[in-house]
């Protein structure tokens, strides 16, 4: 397996986002984007994902957090698709189901070269540290266009915002997880018929 790291910066007259990932890291992260639930959500990917993480985004947050929150996930896609590269070995395909007391979350991801994502959650803005409800789905659906793989989240149960958004980012990792592990039946090859996922 060869190296799967990336670097991205994004600035732009709104944001300026400085992305770094390893995802073949053991969980650690270092991140400042100035909410801290949106940290503690990264973190979530990170952690079990065990993918290395740092993450610097400064940005207009006068406005609002939705243009840091949608250009983090642009980088942060970007980055896990410069990270995959061509993709071969992989297993490409991870699902996971996580339970965070009331709330069950299940998502599914092909790292397929096509950015889609179908997201079935409904989160408010409560118990979010000021972060809105949809930047949660909005984040997701930028981090899956950027990152060319399929995404589909379903919010299976669940009243307390906080738990809704921390249990999706927490199988959204095992998921990641799981999709990019190598399938030692695979060697090198592309996982697809077409022999490319990244085209």
């Amino acid at each position: 397996m060869t190296d799967r790291t990336a670097k991205i910066e994004r600035n732009t007259a709104e944001t300026q986002i400085a992305v770094d990932l390893n995802l073949d890291g053991t969980g650690e992260y270092d991140l400042s984007a100035g909410n801290g639930m949106f940290e503690h959500l990264l973190a979530q990917l990170s952690r079990h994902g065990l993918i290395d993480l740092t993450v610097r985004a400064t940005g207009d947050t006068e406005v609002g957090w939705h243009h840091l929150v949608e250009d983090t996930g642009i980088a942060i896609g970007r980055a896990l698709k410069d990270a995959v590269g061509d993709g071969r070995g992989i297993t490409r395909m991870g699902h996971s189901y996580v339970p965070l007391d009331e709330t069950l979350a299940f998502t599914a991801v092909d790292f397929s070269g096509r950015g889609y994502a179908v997201i079935d959650a409904d989160i408010g803005d409560s118990d979010l540290g000021g972060l809105p409800g949809d930047l949660v789905r909005h984040f997701l659906e930028s981090m899956a266009r950027e990152g060319s793989f399929n995404l589909h989240v379903r919010l299976i149960s669940g009243r307390n915002n906080h738990h809704k958004a921390e249990a999706i980012f927490k199988s959204l990792a095992r998921s990641i997880r799981t999709a990019m592990e190598p399938d030692p039946r695979r060697g090198r090859q592309v996982p697809s018929t077409k022999g490319t996922i990244s085209e």
